[in-house]
């Protein structure tokens, strides 16, 4: 066995040490880690509720940061959380690796051929893993047991540490980190509701929730269709003082106008033609919790007078009954409409507005916060791995950078979409091993209308890429501009100007599909304009 140095040792103690002070103690840990050991790559993950989730990495693609390893679908990561000393892998192992393909500077088909993982236990607790890999077989064979498990206990200490203290933080600021998991299922199963992001906007969001949630305001949550509301909605009743009570949801487009108020204030036996037994409504049952009220914009007119009520008297009138009753409801609402606009138009009830918009917030697009699309990717292909029994799914750079640049008028639920049909089409050419997601597999869904722009990598580190043709510099803002402007016009002239239909088909909001074809100079109205 070949020993760690003392003085190694030494000064990997006083880096762990330092990291305490570090914004980012997770991030100096595994500095302090790859300046120890000599590796290719190496992360940290935190262990919770049978889910190991990355907190820091070196050498591996940033969409590892988005993963989720279910301990029971990742047997290497399994036996390492089993043992309590030092875990290390032959390199002709037939356990698949979490890794492979994702070694940054390798070939994405590239096996991972040393492994080693060290568990992090603290008082039997088991708190998480470090791994350690690299493209060469056998070269952790050497290293002192003894000296891995003592940095293995430092680390553990370490993270101890940061755990109390962010535990003292919490309590003393009464709020909660943003990232832990929403609206806990039975059985401690992990939930997969997670807001994703480490962008300033999802920062400043995060703030924003963190200030709001703990107050009764009602929140009315605004943003384009696929940003994630109810996610957001989901995480303001995790962090109240209501996160104990229901969460009651409703979708107000999916609801018959007829009948609404039952819906959401319920009816006794006999109060109309149908009802033949007594139905609670969704006041009664979200009665100390929250409701959440969906798609707010598209209640009828008739209907927002009685809701206004409702809320300013915490008090409701059941289908059918003579006397009233009271009820303590928190009310988050979501909307994709510019509710400005709807209440100068008359068609939303601008006291019901103000009511609603006590604390209003804004989830931004997913253009506004393309860092976090690795992230999200590699979440996203993680959940696809998982249902498509797949042994591993990659995103190659190339796909990454597609990614990147692609507009995203559908937001983070496009871009989950976009995940799923390319792993089918990727697993139809590799359904064993390493599944590599190419940006051909993002164009082939052109039928499906993604039709991602084909963007090479160095589109993310200059601000215009040259065509080859004319070797003249092109804006890729116009490129896209151009690429949108003549797939709406075609989807439009298919539809005969029939703009709902056109959206339905491009999967877009119609209000969404107006503005943006406004913003890229195609007339909006009733006919076709030719640019």
């Amino acid at each position: 066995m070949t020993k760690l140095s003392n003085h190694a040792l030494v000064n990997f103690a006083m880096d762990l040490t330092a990291a305490l002070e570090h914004s980012n103690i997770y991030e100096s840990i595994i500095g302090a880690v790859c300046a120890t050991i000599n590796c290719d790559a190496a992360a940290l993950l935190i262990y919770q509720k049978g889910v190991l989730e990355p907190m820091a990495q070196r050498g591996l693609s940033p969409d590892l940061m988005g993963r989720r390893f279910v301990l029971d679908e990742h047997p290497r990561l399994h036996q390492i959380c089993q043992r309590k000393v030092v875990m290390r892998f032959p390199a002709d192992s037939p356990l698949p690796d979490p890794y492979d393909g994702m070694v940054i500077g390798h070939s994405e088909d590239m096996s991972v051929h040393s492994c080693m993982g060290l568990p992090l236990y603290k008082h039997a607790q088991l708190m998480g893993v470090l791994t350690l890999d690299s493209i060469e077989p056998n070269v952790f064979d050497q290293l002192d047991d003894g000296a891995l498990d003592v940095m293995a206990e430092l680390v553990s200490r370490i993270l101890a540490t940061a755990r109390r203290m962010d535990k003292l933080e919490s309590q003393s600021s009464h709020t909660q980190n943003i990232l832990r998991e929403l609206n806990e299922q039975a059985g401690g199963k992990h939930n997969s509701a997670e807001m994703i992001g480490n962008s300033k906007a999802i920062k400043k969001l995060s703030k924003t929730i963190r200030l709001a949630a703990p107050s009764d305001l009602t929140i009315l949550i605004e943003g384009e269709s696929g940003v994630g509301k109810e996610l957001v909605a989901r995480a303001i009743h995790q962090q109240s003082n209501r996160k104990d009570k229901a969460l009651v949801y409703v979708n107000c487009a999916a609801i018959a106008r007829h009948l609404i108020e039952s819906e959401l204030f319920g009816h006794v036996k006999g109060a109309f033609t149908s009802a033949s037994e007594d139905r609670q409504g969704k006041f009664l049952l979200a009665d100390g919790g929250t409701l959440f009220l969906d798609e707010i914009g598209e209640l009828p007119l008739e209907v927002q007078g009685t809701l206004l009520r409702a809320i300013q008297n915490q008090e409701i009138q059941v289908v059918g009954k003579d006397r009233p009753v009271k009820v303590n409801v928190r009310i988050v609402a979501a909307t994709n409409r510019r509710m400005e606009e709807e209440v100068k138009a008359r068609r939303f009830r601008a006291d019901l507005y103000h009511r609603l918009g006590a604390f209003p917030i804004h989830v931004p697009p997913l253009r506004q916060r393309r860092d976090d699309i690795p992230l999200l990717a590699g979440y996203f292909a993680e959940q696809t791995r998982r249902k498509l029994g797949l042994q591993q799914l990659t995103l190659a750079r190339q796909t990454l950078s597609h990614l990147i640049a692609y507009p995203w008028p559908g937001n983070v639920r496009e871009l989950e979409h976009v995940i799923s049909r390319a792993a089918l089409y990727a697993r139809e050419e590799t359904p064993q091993g390493i599944t590599i997601i190419t940006p051909k597999h993002l164009n082939e869904l052109n039928s499906e209308q993604t039709l991602l722009p084909s963007v090479s990598e160095n589109t993310l580190s200059k601000q215009a890429v040259v065509d080859d043709t004319t070797n003249h510099p092109i804006s890729l803002k116009d490129q896209t501009q151009a690429f949108q402007r003549e797939l709406i016009l075609k989807t439009l002239t298919q539809y005969k100007g029939n703009w709902s239909k056109a959206a339905k088909q491009l999967s877009v909001d119609r209000a969404n599909l107006a503005r943006l074809a406004k913003r890229i100079g195609i007339t909006v109205n009733k006919q076709v304009t030719s640019q």
